[in-house]
């Protein structure tokens, strides 16, 4: 698996650095492999006159010791992880601060039970959870330690849907006032009610007090999304079983597989824009979804689902995969099961820090060569690469926007791959999974020093809520 483009011929997208600026997009027929440019010989022959250097030091019998535990004792070591590769290369990579990079990369929030969102507001930071059977809405203010239960009266289904998509969440299923007396509280118990003199929404002023005057508070029911029923694994092995990835689609053109695609809801799935571009002259009868699949060879018996609408973002650039992702709008809603399921979008402001533990799944290509695609779903873990290392000079020259992130391994040892693309990069908080990226591009599959690039999901959740709510 490598980030790619559509696997619909040998059509291919790379990213080569011909210098220190962005490295520049090409397409390209056939598997040929590309040859080495002249910055990563420069990056090579860096590294080796820094070796000879080191050597020229081995006289002095403390450099010689230091050399001895530094080149011998990892090599007789377990395979070097994700962080540590990470961390060895800002210490050699021009241009990168490994102070910069060797400091800890701590979440910015702190989950528990069901918390889904950290909310920083210029006015009031206000976190949101729901917790219990009951499904209570709990607000915690100003970094207060309580969550202080939510009196209903103020807060309307408006407010409760943007609480939901704050907490990752594609809408709000239902809205309701649950009377105090009907459910068991501490005696300590404090509220919270939405002042309605603001106007505002999610950063209105919050009141706590130590009762209800309503009597009632707020229950919120959201779209289900990122649970997974059927998560066992495979042991020693990277094909999928059914139901581990329920939100897994196969976005097809006619009988052919050419991007993987995310089900946000039963009317909505989330690709790459860049596999609808390759195909823009197609026609829209021709397109279908997939959804819980995990063997092609079953498509026969599969019809899929048509798609209504293909809406690519509108500032998707061609030339260097920004915006690379495309939202599909269905005519009939997929049934959900426990092989089809929503995953959930980032929650606002949350953050997955670099070294985190995401997976990717797909059905293209299992070898660099390009010479065998999967005909059964794969997945791998790849660990958060930092976009600042990423766009280092060894690495991608600052070809890395804002709108994209890094995933995988220096050593190059799992990847995505063509045929990938507009498949999801998931990561968990607790038991919830996350949409975190959409596979868009990279240079060949799993490359020393070439993680692939993904579309960053959380840089698009306004358009997106934007997009499901005026369709």
């Amino acid at each position: 698996m490598s980030p790619t483009l559509d696997d619909h011929g040998p059509m291919e997208t790379w990213c080569t650095e011909e210098g220190p600026g962005p490295g520049i997009f090409r397409t390209q027929l056939g598997d040929q492999q590309e040859p080495i440019s002249q910055l990563q010989r420069w990056c090579c022959l860096q590294r080796g006159c820094a070796i000879l250097g080191a050597l020229g030091l081995l006289a002095g019998a403390g450099v010689g010791s230091w050399l001895l535990v530094l080149y011998l004792w990892p090599a007789a070591s377990s395979p070097i992880s994700g962080t540590l590769q990470e961390e060895e290369m800002a210490l050699s990579c021009p241009g990168v601060s490994s102070e910069e990079e060797l400091l800890p990369s701590l979440p910015k929030t702190v989950w528990m039970l069901h918390v889904q969102l950290q909310r920083a507001s210029s006015l009031v930071p206000v976190s949101f959870r729901i917790k219990g059977e009951d499904l209570l809405l709990e607000v915690q203010v100003q970094a207060r330690p309580d969550w202080l239960l939510v009196c209903h009266g103020g807060l309307n289904p408006a407010l409760g849907m943007r609480i939901c998509q704050s907490l990752g969440h594609l809408r709000l299923a239902q809205h309701k006032a649950v009377n105090l007396h009907d459910i068991k509280l501490n005696r300590s118990q404090q509220f919270a009610q939405l002042s309605a003199s603001l106007g505002g929404l999610l950063e209105e002023a919050w009141q706590s007090s130590t009762n209800c005057p309503s009597g009632r508070i707020v229950s919120l029911k959201c779209s289900e999304c990122g649970a997974r029923p059927l998560a066992s694994r495979i042991v020693g092995g990277q094909t999928v079983a059914s139901g581990r990835w329920p939100w897994q689609a196969s976005v097809m053109l006619g009988s052919r597989h050419t991007c993987g695609g995310s089900v946000l809801s039963p009317h909505w799935v989330v690709t790459a824009a860049h596999c609808m571009y390759s195909f823009r002259l197609s026609r829209l009868s021709s397109w279908r979804v997939h959804a819980g699949l995990v063997s092609h060879s079953a498509v026969r018996h599969h019809q899929g689902t048509m798609v209504e609408k293909i809406i690519p973002h509108p500032l998707y650039s061609a030339q260097n995969h920004d915006y690379d992702v495309a939202l599909l709008q269905l005519r009939t809603p997929l049934n959900f099961s426990d092989t089809v399921g929503a995953v959930c979008l980032p929650a606002k402001e949350q953050h997955f820090p670099r070294g985190s533990q995401c997976w990717v799944s797909g059905w293209g290509h299992t070898d660099p060569s390009h010479s065998h695609s999967s005909d059964m779903l794969q997945d791998t873990v790849v660990p958060l690469v930092s976009t600042h290392l990423c766009n280092s000079s060894c690495m991608y020259s600052g070809a890395l926007t804002n709108r994209m992130l890094c995933a995988g391994y220096l050593d190059g040892r799992a990847d995505a791959c063509q045929g990938d693309s507009g498949g999801p990069l998931v990561c968990p908080s607790g038991d919830t999974w996350h949409l975190v990226g959409v596979v868009s591009w990279g240079r060949g599959c799993a490359e020393p020093n070439h993680p692939g690039v993904y579309a960053k999901v959380a840089e698009f959740l306004d358009w997106i809520h934007d997009t499901v709510r005026v369709r």
